[in-house]
């Protein structure tokens, strides 16, 4: 019998993918749908707007301060900077100056949650790594942060309500024991941090997993982008808007970057983030002004539309709104995720279709949290 030296045909078929909009792996619903030849990922198209929640429209006609507060409710994990930047514009549209002593305990507030948020990612991305074990271990270290929230909170371990126009509320001022705790609370976040870093990139099975994964996204495309945050970092561009904020003026801190934008500087910068955001808490306990905690001798006058940014765990997050017979109008607010969702689409392609959502939640997506843009058109 003679051997057949015909070519084999190669028949290359592309597919699509679906996911959602629930995924075992992610707390909030969003659809996925991925174009596959292959098993390679070609291209990739993130919907949101499953849980669409109009806040801006609800703001609309508020007296600012119940705006401020609504804001709180924009995200779970980021409530602080919401209000934060909420009061941050109205303050900065009315000109009202906020003791330092306030200032300081926003700083710590925002700081703690940056350690919330980004506990929270480690627990969440190992998890979609299928690593329960360091899942728990991040979900463990999250729990201080919380409890030191709690404190600070009055007893709200999610919504703390710090940020007033002015200052801090009353139930937020911190007394000797607050302080103290604080103190302990950083050098048990420290040594746990230190210990989880050392045991994951020790493991060979997590490294391989996630290193060189969702890698596409160089510096140029993540400027085209609009990246912002740990994700725009882990590309090696040193951006971070702490520096350029008045509030963070009298911290000293070092802004940490990645340079191969794939999951694993993804999942670094968070990890290496976290001692930064300690030792900006300790210098603030440390130096902590005696004085008031808020300013009231203000007055409500209109404004034409005042802007704020600040640096939040996620990247740039834009508030802005004009204020009318003490009431707001034309609230927008702009989350880091935005861009950074669409960025994530990008990351996919060129990958296995099995490592597509690690790619997706490299960036620490809110999904919830961006869904509030709403456009009127004619038809």
């Amino acid at each position: 019998m003679t051997e057949d030296k015909r070519p084999i045909k190669q028949e290359i078929i592309e597919t699509e993918v679906a996911m959602g909009t629930v995924h075992p792996a992610a707390l909030e619903p969003y659809r996925v749908r991925l174009f596959v030849e292959d098993e390679i990922v070609r291209d990739a198209e993130i919907t949101i707007g499953v849980n669409h929640r109009g806040i801006e429209r609800i703001m609309e006609g508020l007296p600012v301060e119940k705006a401020n507060a609504l804001t709180e409710k924009v995200c779970g994990i980021c409530s602080n900077a919401h209000i934060w930047n909420s009061v941050l514009t109205a303050e900065k549209g009315l000109g009202i100056d906020v003791p330092e002593r306030a200032n300081y305990i926003r700083i710590i507030v925002e700081e703690l949650e940056r350690l919330h948020s980004h506990s929270l990612y480690l627990a969440h991305g190992c998890e979609v790594l299928g690593h329960e074990t360091f899942s728990m271990r991040a979900f463990y270290l999250r729990e201080t942060v919380m409890e030191l929230l709690r404190m600070i909170g009055g007893g709200n371990r999610v919504q703390y309500g710090a940020s007033i126009i002015g200052g801090v509320r009353p139930r937020c001022e911190l007394t000797e024991m607050r302080i103290q705790k604080l103190a302990e609370g950083m050098n048990t976040l420290e040594k746990g941090i230190l210990d989880f870093a050392d045991r994951f990139v020790s493991d060979p099975i997590v490294m391989s997993r996630i290193e060189g994964i969702g890698g596409v996204i160089t510096q140029k495309q993540a400027k085209t982008l609009e990246v912002s945050g740990p994700t725009l970092r882990a590309t090696g561009i040193s951006q971070d808007l702490r520096a350029t904020m008045k509030e963070y003026d009298d911290f000293d801190f070092n802004i940490v970057t990645q340079d191969d934008g794939d999951v694993k500087s993804n999942i670094l910068m968070r990890v290496l983030e976290i001692p930064e955001a300690i030792n900006i808490i300790r210098q603030a306990i440390k130096n902590l002004p005696k004085g008031p905690i808020v300013n009231r001798f203000w007055d409500m006058f209109d404004c034409d539309t005042i802007k704020s940014y600040i640096e939040v765990p996620r990247g740039t997050l834009y508030h802005s709104y004009a204020i009318e017979d003490g009431r707001v109008r034309g609230s927008i607010i702009r989350t880091p995720s935005m861009s950074n969702i669409g960025a994530m689409q990008t990351a996919c392609i060129g990958d296995h279709v099995t490592d597509a959502q690690l790619c997706i939640v490299q960036c620490d997506p809110c999904f919830t949290c961006t869904d509030r843009a709403i456009k009127i058109i004619k038809i």
